[in-house]
């Protein structure tokens, strides 16, 4: 058997966008772009390593001023943004982003490590930065999970069956997966246990491996794969997600599996909210 890991998240009376130079925004897209390779990769931050996560989308609602004071909360509210958790990081100094990407890593790396976080955005006004990470509410009405993991597998489908560019690697189109009910139960599960365990990791809160799971699942596996997903309320936010995540994609566009399984679950009182599973598999 064999197991491919991948993981697979200020008001005040002076809010607004940044209206900035075609240098500074430039600034500003590498910072994100920085920040998003960063969560591509396993990171060992205060003491524990991430889970790869998937990147961070750029919303300008989140691009507030870098000088600005106030409350953060209100300040999604002048800006627009439905906004369930929201932290800001502010940086005084970084003479690019570079500079304010090694200062993120060295003292902010948990909040832009955080898997419950989807969308950002970056300002700058001389040498003062502001990074914003948030979370929306919930908005898409969803069906069960059967019925949500059907559509993932359908959009997953649709994803292989154009050549694609997953980091470093290439992939040719490939055949369709097929739908799996116990890879389907074993992913419903692991879902369910990160949203009521409010956590995110491809090991289980017992050290089980998306391989342990599938073996007591009932699943004769040769090869299986997962990707997680948190915060993400809708299955083409995921898939989006995923394709844009180096490691992700290529379990995804992977010819070997034939199989899956896939489903979410969600929780009001875990971080996230909602965390996605999908289990791809050999027989």
């Amino acid at each position: 058997m064999r197991f491919l890991p991948s993981a697979l998240r200020f008001a005040g009376l002076s809010v607004g966008l940044l209206l900035a130079t075609s240098a500074v925004a430039s600034e500003e897209s590498q910072l994100i772009e920085s920040i998003n390779v960063y969560r591509s990769q396993l990171q060992r931050c205060a003491g524990q390593v991430s889970s790869e996560l998937p990147p961070l989308a750029a919303d300008p609602r989140l691009a507030l001023s870098a000088t600005s004071i106030g409350n953060l909360q209100q300040a999604m509210v002048t800006a627009g943004y439905p906004m369930k958790n929201v932290q800001a990081i502010s940086l005084s100094g970084p003479r690019d982003a570079p500079s304010a990407m090694k200062a993120i890593q060295e003292s902010f790396c948990q909040i832009v490590l955080d898997p419950q976080f989807v969308d950002v955005g970056v300002s700058r006004q001389d040498r003062e930065w502001r990074i914003v990470v948030a979370r929306p509410l919930l908005s898409a009405r969803l069906g069960d999970w059967q019925a949500e993991g059907q559509k993932l597998l359908a959009e997953l489908n649709a994803a292989r069956t154009q050549p694609r560019q997953c980091g470093t690697q290439a992939f040719n189109a490939t055949t369709p997966l097929a739908w799996n009910a116990t890879l389907g139960a074993a992913a419903e599960a692991h879902a369910r246990s990160m949203a009521n365990n409010n956590f995110f990791d491809h090991k289980d809160r017992d050290g089980r491996t998306p391989g342990d799971r599938a073996e007591l699942a009932g699943y004769n596996f040769q090869q299986i794969g997962e990707n997680i997903a948190a915060g993400q309320d809708s299955v083409r936010k995921v898939v989006d997600g995923w394709l844009a995540s180096p490691g992700h994609c290529a379990n995804l566009m992977n010819p070997q599996f034939n199989e899956l399984g896939a489903a979410y679950a969600n929780d009001p009182k875990s971080d996230a909210g909602i965390y996605w599973t999908a289990m791809f598999g050999a027989q």
